[in-house]
């Protein structure tokens, strides 16, 4: 009989190690992978975890024993795979997937994979994962074939940090502190390489680095810096330096957050509308995708600059599709993920805080002033997150509750609605018993207050 794999969710690979994922599991995605996206020749990387070697180690043995060759490139970020798997080639060969061992920023007994294919292309839910799940499960496979696939292990450092600062002009950047908490580590190493970069390009960057050595016991928390108390060390580096900035990522660094000179944390919002900013400056004209949660700060400053505003369903996979689409050059989530057209349409932890350096050096600006105004144009209640038994029934019941005043109702992701001075956003999440809720105003933070505190009684009732 089949035995079911809990570990594969909506966009990716996760589970607790030993019993929703292990060596014998990893192997079998191997294998699925293979099978499924028929590739010769996959990139490889892992994060700190304790358990990632052993699981990378599998899943090469899997793609292997399927003929496929396998250039490894070690400890890294889940970027650096997208990077690696879209802009190396071996004899003029590209390659033709990606496989990432990570569960990002799960509790530290907790690991997974990220899966793409050619040109980074995300592997997930309906674009091919749920294929290679039910592969996997089966586990039904042939014989391993006569000629083993290869590995080869590759350092893509030199020319990923050329192309991340490619992104800015390193001459142009004012001598600035700067506080990197890479949370246990992962993302230490590139900050380490763009260091010697900018050092060499002459420019006075000082980087005053928390929590900087991998780690994978996690001593210093869950690399989460969305949650408020793993913030606390960047907050007290940046008061105890007088930095200009705070950088911290994610356990794969393919989110980065910012706090600035007061050590206050910005939410990921008003960072998708400078990057917007940023590139319609050098791209006048172009498309712009961004996420339903919050909108009217992106809309706003899309439109004043002759951009194109484009809305996408919430989540990776939906996003980059839009953008191939829509051929956008920029697309940013509330949640502190974005993506470039120029990194093959995918996520980038490094890439945003350079841009925000640039920004602050060419207009002379501190962080905080390029977004309070902003801030107070839109002010927002954040992401708020509710567990409900029922929360179709739940949303439902608000949609009936405003609806008689709403002057537009979209359901592109769960469900916003605009009044003339709001408008909310509330979603299920893909997996828990959650609902999230979204509001902003127009320039009106007691009203945006009140009519959360309103939304929050509802769903209570």
């Amino acid at each position: 009989m089949t035995k079911l794999l809990s570990c594969f969710k909506a966009y990716d690979i996760r589970g607790r190690i030993p019993d929703e994922l292990n060596t014998d599991i990893a192997y079998r995605i191997g294998r699925a992978y293979a099978e499924s996206i028929q590739p010769g020749s996959v990139i490889v990387g892992r994060d700190i975890r304790l358990s990632s070697d052993e699981m990378a180690a599998a899943v090469i043995e899997g793609l292997q024993d399927a003929g496929v060759n396998v250039y490894d490139i070690g400890l890294c970020g889940t970027e650096e795979v997208y990077y690696a798997t879209f802009a190396f080639q071996d004899a003029d060969k590209p390659m033709d997937g990606g496989i990432m061992v990570t569960a990002s920023h799960n509790p530290k007994d907790y690991n997974g994979m990220k899966l793409v294919r050619e040109q980074s292309k995300p592997v997930s839910g309906d674009t091919g994962l749920n294929d290679i799940k039910q592969l996997a499960e089966a586990n039904n496979f042939a014989a391993p074939v006569m000629h083993r696939g290869s590995v080869k292990h590759i350092s893509i450092g030199a020319d990923y940090t050329k192309h991340l600062l490619g992104y800015i002009n390193p001459k142009a950047l004012q001598p600035l502190k700067i506080v990197v908490n890479a949370g246990n580590g992962a993302a230490g190493h590139v900050i380490d390489w763009l260091e010697t970069a900018l050092k060499q390009s002459m420019t006075q960057a000082e980087f005053i680095k928390v929590h900087h050595e991998p780690n994978g016991h996690f001593p210093h928390g869950i690399p989460n810096p969305l949650l408020p108390e793993n913030r606390d060390s960047t907050i007290s580096a940046i008061k105890a330096h007088g930095a200009d900035l705070g950088i911290a990522w994610d356990g794969d660094f393919d989110r980065c957050f910012l706090f600035d000179e007061t050590g206050r944390f910005i939410e990921g919002y008003y960072i998708v509308g400078l990057l917007a900013e940023a590139f319609l400056k050098q791209n006048p004209g172009a498309k712009i995708v961004h996420d339903p949660r919050l909108t009217w700060n992106t809309i706003d400053i899309v439109n004043s600059l002759s951009g194109i505003a484009v809305q996408s369903k919430t989540g990776h996979a939906f996003i980059k599709e839009r953008m191939r689409k829509e051929d956008a050059v920029y697309g940013g989530e509330m949640s502190a993920h974005h993506y470039f057209r120029d990194f093959s349409y995918c996520d980038s932890g490094m890439i945003p805080w350079l841009l925000v350096i640039e920004l602050m050096s060419k207009s002379g600006k501190k962080l905080s002033q390029l977004v309070d105004e902003r801030m107070l144009r839109f002010p927002a209640s954040g992401e708020i997150n509710r567990t409900i038994a029922q929360p179709e029934a739940a949303i439902e019941l608000v949609r009936k509750h405003y609806q008689q005043d709403a002057q537009h109702i979209d359901f592109t992701d769960g469900l916003s609605m605009e009044f003339a001075d709001w408008r909310f956003n509330l979603r299920c999440s893909n997996t828990e018993p959650l609902v999230r809720l979204n509001v902003e105003s127009r320039g009106d933070e007691a009203l945006m207050q009140t009519k959360t505190n309103e939304l929050l009684t509802l769903l209570a009732g």
